[in-house]
């Protein structure tokens, strides 16, 4: 079968690989539709793992139930990718983000488990759950993301008045966006520095308001104005604006991730005594929830997707996303095409 692999720096290529066998304890899937998500342009701008295929958000119909009694052949089911151990602390306590080898076989991410960049993919059964027959195979590839921003909105804690402030205006950050107004946030406001991605998230109805982050002026005027701090890019002036904007007595949630150390004036936090919080993934009965808020028509996720493109057009939309002046928001995959 056809799949994209990283093959260097910014680099993909389109190679056979072998398809993935039946297997006690792995649902076999055909890949429905795979989005993908800003943590995948990390991998694409270093350029490593070679031989990585990606996709960790994705759709799909059962091609083997992989001994789970409860799935059958024909099946629409989606995921969660990571690959927890079960039988640790974190585990055992429900917290299976936290648990040490969450990532380690994450399919997707990493070299032992190929994600949904091509046709079939593996994965293991405890992590896999049915679609709803009224959702769509692309609200099912996006239940992950859904998922993340669910979960940064649950440590954020926000409460009904609060004004909030959306790092970054991809899709986690628009996840988060909308979140904050579902939960009753009085203000939304998202701060970017492609000016096409912040009037979209006003135009998609998730922020009240959109700043210019490359404008210090604007900025200034919101310095300690926030109650609660979503930063959704994963670099050091983001972490930065977000100290600095953030209220006495804030909150700040950490949702964007970052290969390389992150530097911060930590004086802001300390003298506004802000409370600091890393978010990672979500829990598995927060990706439930996701699964039938979208099922419900509570939250509409579809109106985030730009565009479906084929395995061929994998390079170039990898390209478009790092561009930092594209106006796609959520790309979908269809490797069958």
């Amino acid at each position: 079968m056809k799949s994209v692999a990283i093959k260097g720096v910014r680099k993909f290529e389109i190679k056979d690989s072998v398809e993935p066998q039946k297997e006690n304890g792995k649902v076999l899937i055909k890949v429905a539709k795979t989005g993908i998500c800003g943590s995948d342009l990390h991998y694409f701008e270093l350029g490593a793992p070679v031989g990585l295929v990606m996709g960790h958000e994705y759709s799909g119909t059962v091609i083997d139930n992989g001994g789970r009694e409860d799935l059958k052949v024909g099946d629409r089911v989606t995921a969660l990718p990571i690959s927890p151990c079960g039988h640790c602390d974190a585990c055992l306590s429900g917290n299976i983000h936290y648990c040490p080898e969450t990532w380690t076989y994450a399919s997707g991410l990493s070299l032992e488990n190929p994600g949904g960049l091509a046709p079939m993919l593996s994965v293991r059964s405890d992590m896999v759950f049915k679609l709803p027959d009224n959702m769509s195979d692309e609200e099912g590839a996006l239940v992950e993301p859904t998922a993340v921003g669910y979960h940064a909105n649950n440590l954020a804690n926000i409460d009904v008045g609060d004004e909030v402030l959306v790092i970054g205006a991809g899709i986690i950050g628009l996840m988060c966006a909308m979140f904050a107004k579902k939960s009753g946030a009085s203000n939304v406001v998202i701060s970017e520095t492609n000016e096409k991605r912040g009037e979209a998230a006003v135009k998609l109805g998730v922020a009240d308001k959109w700043l210019n982050a490359k404008d210090e002026n604007v900025m200034k005027e919101y310095i300690g104005h926030f109650d609660k701090v979503l930063e959704c890019c994963g670099n050091s002036p983001a972490v930065n604006s977000a100290m600095s904007l953030v209220a006495s007595g804030g909150r700040v949630i950490l949702v964007g991730v970052s290969m390389l150390p992150i530097n911060f004036n930590s004086i802001d936090a300390v003298m506004k005594e802000v409370t600091v919080i890393g978010a990672i993934a979500y829990k598995k009965d927060e990706f439930a929830k996701c699964i039938s808020m979208i099922a419900n028509k509570e939250i509409d996720v579809l109106k985030f997707v730009s565009k479906t493109v084929t395995l061929e057009d994998v390079q170039a939309c990898y390209e478009e996303l790092t561009s930092g002046v594209s106006n796609s928001i959520k790309i979908l995959v269809d490797p069958n095409k």
